[in-house]
C-alpha cells in the first residue's frame, strides 16, 4: 500500500451544509477506504469549506476514490495533489509529563532545534506546538519518544493543504 499525499491533498471544495461531512466520511467506511486524516474547515465564502483528506491505499483505489467524491452532489471540486505542488502542514500538540529540570531544558533545546513553540509549561510539564509536514512531526515523535520515554501524549489535527500560488492561478 502506498501512502498518497495526493489525498492527503486533495483539496475538495464542498458545499458547507448540514450532514455532508457524514456523507463524505461515510462514503469511506461503506467502501473499507483506510482513511488517514480528515480535515475540514470553512473558507471566505461561508457556503463552501474545503476537505484536505489523507488516505492510504493503492493508485486503483486512489483513482476510484476521486471519481466517487466528484460524484457527490455536494463536492464542487476535487483536486488530485499527486503530482502538482502544494503546501501542506500538520498541527500538532506533544506533552512531556514528569519532567525534572535537566529535561525541562532538552525540551527547550529540541524545541529550538526543531523550531517548534513552548506554549506551556509547569515545573513537572512541558506542552510543544509543532506546525510542519507530517514527516517532520514524526521526527519529533521519534526522538522525543527517545529521550522521554513512556512519558508523552500527542494530538494530532491532520493536514491541510493548499496548491502553490503558480498552481491555484491556473
Amino acid at each position: 500500500m502506498l501512502n498518497l499525499p495526493a489525498l492527503a491533498g486533495s483539496g475538495s471544495v464542498v458545499e458547507n451544509d448540514v450532514g455532508v461531512l457524514a456523507r463524505i466520511s461515510g462514503l469511506f467506511s461503506r467502501k473499507s477506504y483506510n482513511l488517514a486524516s480528515l480535515t475540514v474547515g470553512p473558507t471566505k465564502d461561508r457556503t463552501v469549506s474545503r476537505m484536505t483528506i489523507s488516505l492510504t491505499s493503492d493508485d486503483r483505489t486512489f483513482e476510484q476514490v476521486k471519481k466517487q467524491l466528484g460524484r457527490c452532489v455536494e463536492v464542487i471540486k476535487v483536486v488530485d495533489y499527486t503530482d502538482i505542488a502544494i503546501h501542506m502542514k500538520e498541527l500538532m500538540f506533544v506533552r512531556i509529563n514528569n519532567c525534572s529540570d535537566r529535561d525541562i531544558d532538552g525540551i527547550f533545546k529540541i524545541s529550538q532545534a526543531f523550531q517548534v513553540s513552548v506554549i506551556d509549561y509547569s515545573p513537572e510539564t512541558v506542552l510543544i506546538e509543532s506546525v510542519h509536514t507530517e514527516n517532520r512531526n514524526n521526527d519529533l515523535i521519534a526522538l522525543l519518544e527517545k529521550c522521554y520515554a513512556n512519558r508523552i501524549e500527542i494530538v494530532r489535527g491532520g493536514s491541510v493543504a493548499v496548491e502553490t500560488s503558480s498552481i491555484a492561478e491556473r
